[in-house]
């Protein structure tokens, strides 16, 4: 591939290429090392940030975001904020472009976004510092919008019977923000180029303010900013080459180079019928631009609404991500691109997990130059429906999801990219070209770099003495944290922030969260830790029994699981209606349908399949109830369980157990001969864990045969668990017996279950007390790589893998693992975190005989 060069971007280019020319790695250094040795010292040190390429391509225009409140630093007053690059021998230090932004686009200013060129798989350390003013940059990106003042409105005849006005004289001026009057329309001459313009150093858009709704796109031949001279003489001289390049699309009557409209009835219908367009420009920075335009009471064939639209860019990049804000509900929408004669329609990978991105995308000699010109839309998997065509347009239909507020539960969003490649500017003049460029764009979007972010006010916390006394403060402070952030929105008519739904009656929100909670109120005492239960697990639970949004004919196991907080509520309360709910669930387990030789199926429309995950969703349930109500008469089906799963699922090279086993050998990600699934999946591994010695919990000792099995599998694992254990940070990688592989990362709510397993089979005699210095380095590891302390006190919990399974566009490949969201602050990550620091407390306290 061949790029052309610019001698403005070359330089900027070359300054990249400075700062990247070592691939240094200050490995596992620490804050206090990286602080004393980096060239920084007349600045206060705020973090210091390892970033990894997790791509086998460079990345020479990655950015990266820091928040304020992740950094620990006042949200209400605006801090300036340096980045510099800290080399290989820590010998010096590199400015990298930063820029303090408003990434939510709220109208304050909330965080640091940093230029960070990665070369393939290369990891790079920074330091960020707190300065007097903001760094000097060249301006990369603009955002504008401009119309004529000191002119008149003349009418004209359009054709007999019509007519439109047109503004004449006067001159244009650059403002913040307009509301279109109700006598503008499509060639007025009022606003320069017709609507608001956004561009980065890449490639530049407009997109028409009038009934069209058109998106147009700029080609750029210098990397300056470039709006501010489009059409000051007119509409005319743009269509031609200028020095600054040129109009590069014929839109018509389409969707051009990435518009939207509603998708109803199989038609595409405009954003055409409505009272007024308002413009406002958000943000006009050098690494950042946004600007954001309201359509107002817009007609359509499904409702009156008033919709925003905001659209923003990042230097280097030609995507712009666009976000719709729709005050009322829609089915579906219609984003796309113009369809061309002679262009091809390319499409990209859709068997893949749904917060994965993919793409259609147009290609084609369709620029007005007669060069190649390429456009393309980025969704996610769970937003698609299908792609399609009219007559003017490629099309993938989506549907926004529910994003209620405090002003507006009905209220929608969905948000995707557009973008476009010019070949005079990108060098990109062939389909497999711009086909590997697509797939890039796509990953880049789908696996953001792997950061491990250490705070300056992180750091007290995470120096204090590990005592019994701590580690349960620890717990309470995440208790509380995520308390004062969320509430109990998890409860029935709640909101589930992570998923953006509805909250279901489902292992985590409803079973593992509030579960630790209330653990967390018997290890302190607390009374006020049981409205966990109290306020989301009972709201699900009717007073006849019933359980809302459960379905038993799914047999899926996962649902079972908040059962364990069914039984704490009955034997808090005694009341009939939590034995009626508990025998619901076990009645499920009594016919959930098994393997061959007794293993649960994980879900009905998962036949044949034992997972990791499932043991936990349902064996300490199983047990607890058979105790409470069964007399323990099905307790040697639990053991069963655990020993059918290590007979399948466990690795004879390594001790640890791959995520899940096909007994029919059928599913894609199975091995054909074993039927296992491909990798050893960290958080699937931590649902075993933490099953087998919440089971031994339940299990009373007298029935020593019964357990025996439970606890050679339970001193098996952690042998091989500690095998696994970082050296360097005492936690666990996503992918456990992968650690130096690409994109792979240390992951939190996993470490977390291993954490709990190993202090809990500790301080029961599970395993031999030599284990106790393993659980101590891990719950260290816990809080130095994972806990980030906030500016107002409260604590994070950061790195955690958002979800994984198999099937349904999950195959199972290393590849897969890599491609779901890192996240922070989920139940399944949260919820473990508490009861590891209940149990370590408990360990400790027995080991230096405290009461």
């Amino acid at each position: 591939m061949t790029t052309k060069k610019w001698s403005f971007f070359s330089i900027y280019i070359l300054l990249a290429m400075q700062i990247i020319a070592c691939d240094s790695s200050l490995g596992d250094k620490t804050l206090e090392t990286q602080t004393s040795l980096a060239r920084a010292s007349d600045n206060r040190l705020i973090a210091t940030a390892q970033i990894a390429n997790p791509s086998s391509f460079p990345r020479l225009s990655q950015h990266y975001y820091f928040s304020y409140y992740d950094l620990g630093l006042n949200t209400d007053n605006v801090t300036y904020l340096k980045a510099v690059k800290l080399d290989n021998n820590l010998s010096s230090a590199n400015v990298l472009p930063s820029e303090i932004i408003d990434q939510d686009l709220d109208g304050k200013l909330d965080g640091v976004l940093v230029s960070v060129p990665l070369q393939s798989e290369q990891i790079i350390n920074i330091g960020l510092y707190a300065v007097d003013k903001a760094p000097a940059l060249l301006k990369l990106t603009q955002a504008e919008l401009s119309h004529k003042i000191g002119g008149n409105w003349v009418e004209h005849q359009k054709y007999p019977g019509t007519s439109y006005k047109e503004y004449v004289g006067g001159s244009f001026v650059n403002v913040p923000e307009l509301t279109t009057p109700a006598q503008y329309t499509d060639h007025s001459n009022w606003i320069r180029y017709e609507g608001p313009g956004i561009e980065s150093d890449k490639i530049a858009y407009r997109i028409y303010a009038d009934s069209r709704n058109g998106f147009d796109i700029f080609g750029k031949s210098t990397p300056e900013p470039t709006l501010q001279k489009i059409g000051q003489d007119g509409y005319s001289s743009y269509h031609e080459m200028q020095f600054w390049g040129m109009d590069l699309l014929k839109v018509g009557k389409s969707l051009g180079a990435g518009g939207f409209g509603l998708w109803h009835e199989k038609k595409l219908h405009l954003v055409s019928d409505l009272k007024q367009h308002k413009v406002n420009i958000l943000e006009n920075g050098a690494l950042r631009s946004a600007f954001a335009i309201e359509y107002q009471d817009w007609k359509n064939p499904e409702n009156t609404q008033n919709l925003k639209a905001t659209f923003s860019m990042q230097a280097g990049s030609s995507l712009v991500h666009t976000t719709l804000d729709f005050a009322l509900p829609v089915t579906t929408m219609a984003v796309g691109v113009v369809k061309h004669p002679e262009t091809e329609l390319i499409t990209g990978e859709l068997d893949i997990t749904g917060k994965a991105y993919s793409y259609i995308a147009s290609w084609g000699k369709q620029a007005l130059d007669g060069s190649h010109l390429g456009m393309a839309i980025f969704f996610r998997k769970q937003d698609w429906q299908e792609n399609t065509t009219d007559d003017a347009n490629y099309i993938s239909v989506l549907s926004p999801n529910g994003e209620p507020t405090s002003t507006n539960s009905r209220a929608q969003r969905l948000d995707y990219y557009f973008d476009a490649v010019w070949a005079v500017q990108s060098g990109i003049t062939t389909k497999e070209e711009y086909i590997q460029y697509l797939q890039q764009q796509a990953e880049k979007l789908t696996i953001l770099p792997r950061v491990r972010l250490k705070t300056t006010a992180s750091k007290a916390l995470q120096d204090k003495e590990l005592t019994a006394t701590t580690a349960l403060e620890m717990s309470e402070k995440l208790a509380n944290s995520e308390i004062q952030r969320k509430g109990f929105t998890y409860q029935y008519d709640g909101w589930d922030v992570s998923r953006k739904r509805l909250p279901k009656f489902e292992y985590d929100i409803v079973g593992l969260y509030p579960q630790s909670l209330y653990q967390l109120s018997l290890a302190t005492g607390k009374a006020q830790y049981k409205a966990g239960i109290e306020k989301i697990t009972a709201s699900f639970i009717e007073d006849g029994g019933g359980i809302k949004r459960y379905n038993s004919d799914t047999f899926n196991i996962d649902a079972v699981a908040p059962g364990r907080a069914v039984l704490a509520l009955y034997k808090e309360t005694q009341l009939p209606k939590y034995k009626l709910a508990a025998d619901t669930l076990r009645k499920q387990l009594a016919e959930q349908p098994r393997t061959s030789e007794g293993a649960f199926w994980h879900k009905q429309i998962y036949p044949y399949q034992l997972w990791l995950d499932g043991v936990y969703m349902g064996m300490p349930f199983m047990a607890e109830y058979d105790l409470l109500f069964d007399n323990g008469k099905y307790l040697h089906e639990v053991v069963k369980e655990f020993v059918l799963t290590q007979t399948y699922l466990k690795d004879a090279s390594t001790g640890l157990y791959f995520h899940a086993w096909d007994e029919s050998k059928q599913q894609e990600w199975a091995d054909p001969t074993s039927g296992l699934s491909k990798e050893i999946w960290a958080r699937g591994l931590g649902w075993f864990a933490m099953a087998l010695v919440d089971v031994l919990d339940i299990i009373p000792a007298s029935l020593g045969e019964l357990r025996a099995p439970l606890l050679t599998i339970t001193q098996d694992l952690a042998t091989a668990l500690v095998e696994h254990q970082d050296d360097a940070t005492g936690t666990w990688w996503q992918i456990m017996d992968k650690p130096q592989a690409i994109g792979n990362y240390r992951e939190s709510s996993a470490s977390a279950m291993f954490t709990y397993f190993l202090a809990k089979a500790v301080s029961n005699n599970y395993i031999d007390t030599s284990y106790k210095k393993f659980a101590e380095k891990a719950y260290k590891g816990l809080l130095n790589e994972f806990v980030l302390v906030h500016e107002n006190g409260t604590i994070s919990m950061t790195n955690q893998c958002y979800v994984a399974g198999l099937g349904y566009g999950r195959d199972g490949s290393y590849e897969y693992y890599m491609s779901e969201p890192v996240w922070k602050n989920d139940p399944k990550g949260t919820g473990p975190f508490i009861l590891a620091g209940v149990a370590m407390s408990e360990m400790l306290r027995k080991s230096n005989n405290e009461h």
